[in-house]
């Protein structure tokens, strides 16, 4: 997407910023001229670094270590957010992740682990900001969901169990939030490089690429280019919608 400020004026809060797809989504939403918050877990120095970035693209950006579900945290930074960039536009529910374990070893914490890392997360954020969406009526929450959720793939079983949980999030959420001018969507990716995508096997890569018709997997900045669409208001009727982002399977 060529720089042309299609966010310009937004503020946007991304979760889980400083891995391979937020990087990229933050990276495009400054590109575009929005303001960014956004939060990591264990990577302070590429946190720090990444703001620097964003600021020298005359954007104003802040981050915060915030655990994934720390609900009061949660609250807090999102005050912050408000308090310092000023009323949010969107929210991109970014946060998750995974273990690598089959399903006869996937023992009780794993589960609970692994569901509130990928639904807990997305919960507490949007209702730390739904609020004042509410009260302004507007706003646009983004979901980042996976085709683990939505296709017979060779997938740990907990995380494809919360990423399906994303898409019932998703068009529930966006069915309450209608009447108040509130879109809900989801981005549905397939296999991505980086992040969780570095975990595949030769043989699992060597399948996807063999069913994919572009025969590759996607990169982050797809990702992000498409997510810098949705939240913008070029996508203004598109609601309660996921979106596959996966080159044709």
């Amino acid at each position: 997407m060529a720089e042309d400020g299609t966010l310009r004026g937004m503020r946007v809060l991304v979760t889980g910023g400083t891995g391979s797809i937020g990087r990229a989504m933050c990276r495009a939403f400054a590109r575009e001229g929005a303001d960014l918050a956004f939060t990591w877990n264990r990577r302070e120095a590429e946190a720090g670094a990444l703001a620097a970035e964003l600021q020298g693209r005359g954007v104003r950006a802040l981050h915060g270590r915030v655990g994934a579900t720390d609900g009061p945290a949660i609250q807090a930074f999102c005050e912050r957010v408000e308090t310092e960039l000023g009323a949010l536009d969107a929210l991109v529910n970014n946060l998750g992740g995974t273990q690598v374990l089959p399903f006869a070893l996937i023992d009780e914490p794993d589960w609970d682990e692994t569901l509130a890392l990928n639904l807990k997360s997305m919960f507490l954020f949007s209702k730390a900001v739904v609020r004042g969406m509410i009260r302004r009526k507007a706003g646009v929450i983004l979901n980042l969901g996976s085709l683990a959720g939505r296709r017979m793939l060779e997938v740990p079983v907990h995380y494809a169990t919360a990423k399906a949980g994303v898409t019932g999030f998703t068009i529930s959420l966006a069915k309450e939030l209608a009447r108040y001018g509130i879109r809900v969507l989801e981005l549905t990716p397939g296999l991505i490089q980086g992040g969780i995508g570095d975990n595949v096997s030769e043989r699992q890569l060597a399948e996807y690429n063999r069913y994919c018709a572009l025969g590759r997997p996607g990169t982050a900045e797809e990702v992000a280019e498409l997510a810098a669409f949705l939240i913008s208001p070029r996508a203004g009727y598109m609601n309660a919608v996921s979106v596959q982002l996966d080159g044709g399977l």
